[in-house]
């Protein structure tokens, strides 16, 4: 099978890590963090426990949209199923709120990425169903 013909994966929802409200904001254009209710502390990925207590106190909270590049790459080489995409940027960029997040940066050339540099959410649709949270330069 030659890269053209593998299919890009796709993000499903997961019970047991209590991904599903996750998914289904992004849907309507919404990225959704969860909270420890009983410490107040932001977490990402969505997790089924809290990272500060242990406990299974959580809330969703909708995110700003807002934030800054950590660390960045051009990707040359992708992995299974991202083979068409390339290159494409791949970041960490940390939140408004408090927590990091991989992504990819779109609308911006990887020469003029900067550590630091602000960006804002930007939705990557994937299906008519599904988005994927991504960002552009602010």
């Amino acid at each position: 099978m030659s890269a053209a013909n593998i299919s890009r994966p796709l993000p499903r929802p997961n019970a047991y890590m209590d991904t599903t409200p996750f998914w289904r904001a992004t849907s309507e254009g919404r990225l959704l963090i969860q909270y420890c209710v009983d410490s107040g502390e932001p977490q990402f990925f969505p997790r089924p426990i809290s990272l500060v207590t242990g406990r299974r106190n959580l809330e969703w909270r909708e995110a700003s949209g807002k934030g800054t590049v950590y660390s960045f790459t051009n990707t040359l080489n992708a992995w299974p199923g991202h083979e068409a995409r390339v290159p494409y940027l791949c970041a960490l960029v940390d939140l408004e709120e408090g927590v990091r997040i991989l992504c990819n940066l779109y609308q911006v050339k990887p020469e003029d990425v900067r550590i630091g540099m602000a960006v804002k959410l930007y939705w990557e649709r994937l299906t008519d169903e599904l988005a994927y949270p991504a960002f552009v330069p602010a």
